[in-house]
């Protein structure tokens, strides 16, 4: 039928012609650069193989690279090898080592002082008391008074004073043994003073380390350019972390110690006190010698 009109030719003419050469050309591009990918890759391949060498000896390199740091360390030795120990001296230096070297001495110095001070034996011996008290019930009031003086405790020290103010009436005598009692509280609460001195100087101290280490680490940030090295970032940093912590470590157990002692010094005065009290009252009946008839 096609034949017949002539249609087919026509048609055949119109549709190929347009469209052959067009589609020619997209399938010619794509199949040229695949032939030239694969035709110049493994020259390029071999070209960047013979100018760094072989691909093992490359890995190998990197991986001696990689681990070079971690073998050996700036001084020939491992960083895993070297102790906490080692690390905190190189971190704190020689002058933060000393300085929280002595206040660890002094604390533990001032601390053995006033446990021995604040013991019910030296400062409220119950030998005392039975003593004192017998010489009392005796009517040897010289020897009580002896007795009292010889006593190298705080409550012998407050009996022998208000004895000694016994003759002036009971009232002076109370007053007398209150004086000597506020002062030897002061005494001890004043040796007690100086842990909650290193209790709050130092972590000043160990602030103060924080603030150094941090302006080193910035002044390596500031000279070190755009890739500034770790381990002299570190080294600020240390400095920073372990200061604050060797303060506090210090400061805790000061603080802690302060306290308890401070309490336990209270208690121990305030039976004094009372002791005393009990003691001398056998004598509130005693007027002053001047107001005797």
């Amino acid at each position: 039928m096609f034949d017949a009109y002539g249609l087919l030719p026509k048609f055949a003419s119109i549709s190929m012609l347009p469209f052959s050469p067009h589609l020619s050309r997209s399938l010619t591009i794509p199949l040229v650069l695949l032939a030239a990918l694969f035709t110049f890759t493994p020259t390029l391949a071999q070209d960047a193989a013979n100018e760094f060498g072989a691909g093992d000896d490359v890995v190998v390199e990197v991986d001696d690279v990689v681990a070079a740091p971690a073998d050996a360390g700036g001084d020939g030795r491992s960083k895993a090898d070297q102790n906490l120990l080692s690390w905190v001296f190189n971190s704190l230096g020689w002058g933060y080592m000393l300085i929280f070297l002595a206040l660890s001495v002094t604390l533990v110095s001032l601390f053995v002082m006033n446990m021995l001070a604040a013991r019910r034996d030296t400062l409220c011996p119950q030998e005392l008391v039975d003593a004192f008290e017998e010489r009392l019930n005796e009517k040897d009031f010289q020897g009580a008074y002896d007795l009292a003086r010889t006593d190298e405790s705080v409550l012998g020290q407050v009996l022998s004073a208000g004895l000694a103010k016994l003759s002036r009436g009971y009232n002076k005598a109370i007053e007398g043994m209150q004086e000597v009692g506020e002062e030897e509280s002061m005494k001890l609460e004043h040796r007690l003073s100086y842990m909650a001195l290193i209790g709050n100087l130092s972590p000043m101290i160990g602030l103060f380390g924080t603030v150094q280490g941090m302006i080193e680490s910035f002044q390596v940030i500031a000279l070190g350019g755009a890739s500034p090295k770790p381990a002299e970032l570190a080294e600020g940093i240390s400095t920073a972390l372990f200061t604050t912590l060797v303060g506090l470590a210090v400061a805790i157990p000061a603080i802690a110690a302060y306290n308890i002692l401070r309490n336990r010094v209270s208690r121990l005065m305030l039976e004094i006190g009372v002791t005393s009290e009990n003691l001398m009252s056998r004598f509130e009946d005693v007027q002053p010698q001047g107001e005797k008839n």
